[in-house]
């Protein structure tokens, strides 16, 4: 530690104030969308988009598009099949493998088509590379994850009705197919952002962990949405400062900070007395 450079120095490097403020702003909006991933039991639709994002990048690649736009195309188009697909949770699973196997094949035929152009970027795409991005990113960034919050922030109330009891929503003229769709839609661009700080391997440290860890900590819906978002952050701001002080990859140290954080929330709510009302998967409460 004593070997890294300093403290006072932190946010004189663009690169630093740049990781920082795309960080931060991939990290609320992954938090916050985050908590109805768990809600709605979306995890490994979360997975699966990422997978297909990796898919977007190749064929970017091979045309020589912008790496977001491939990425944000491929994940919105899967989004959207899944949302129609899938619009039951009994059928949801299945709708997911179809999309995702599909997506796979294409994904192998870029590779296939694009190897030598590809060999310097895999591993940005696969474990993301914080550290290079640009103001012109950040900015972009900015637009993408505010619309997604907006947006999100518009249909909370219809969409957490939705997502604890979708057949009482419906019969109550809630658009439950609908809401459904355009929440895979954010979900798909949250998961393309969220690839250029972790990668396509690791995007559950930003999409799933943190709001996994929050509803450890509470069943109420806008606290444990906060709480969510607090901890996305949190992961993403410990990351960058120990990646400032050791050499390794941003994206292991993000990774790693959510980890303990939901571990140390699971050990400490194990060993108290009233650990059975914190349970996990425990229904929230509609506000």
């Amino acid at each position: 530690m004593a070997m890294g450079p300093s403290w006072s120095a932190l946010f004189e490097y663009d690169f630093m104030r740049h990781a920082f403020a795309a960080g931060t702003l991939v990290a609320v909006a992954a938090g916050a969308t985050g908590y109805f991933v768990i809600l709605r039991r979306l995890a490994f639709a979360g997975h699966a988009l990422a997978h297909i994002g990796f898919v977007g990048a190749t064929g970017a690649v091979l045309v020589n598009a912008n790496l977001f736009v491939g990425l944000a195309t491929f994940t919105t188009a899967a989004g959207i099949a899944m949302g129609y697909l899938g619009d039951r949770l009994r059928t949801r699973d299945i709708a997911v493998g179809t999309v995702l196997a599909f997506s796979m094949g294409l994904g192998n035929l870029f590779l296939s088509l694009s190897t030598t152009r590809l060999s310097g970027m895999a591993t940005n795409i696969l474990f993301g590379d914080l550290l290079a991005i640009s103001r012109a990113q950040v900015l972009f960034i900015l637009g993408v994850s505010s619309a997604a919050v907006a947006v999100l922030g518009v249909i909370y109330r219809p969409l957490l009705f939705a997502s604890v009891d979708a057949e009482m929503a419906a019969a109550r003229g809630v658009p439950v197919v609908g809401l459904g769709v355009l929440f895979m839609i954010l979900l798909a661009l949250t998961v393309a952002m969220s690839v250029r700080v972790v990668g396509v391997l690791l995007i559950f440290s930003l999409l799933v962990t943190p709001a996994a860890t929050a509803q450890l900590l509470t069943p109420r819906p806008a606290r444990a949405l906060g709480a969510s978002v607090f901890l996305a952050v949190l992961s993403v701001w410990s990351g960058l400062l120990l990646a400032y002080r050791i050499p390794w990859p941003p994206s292991f140290f993000i990774t790693s900070v959510s980890f303990l954080l939901y571990l140390g929330v699971r050990l400490v709510i194990a060993g108290s007395t009233g650990s059975s009302s914190l349970r996990p998967g425990r229904t929230p409460a509609l506000p």
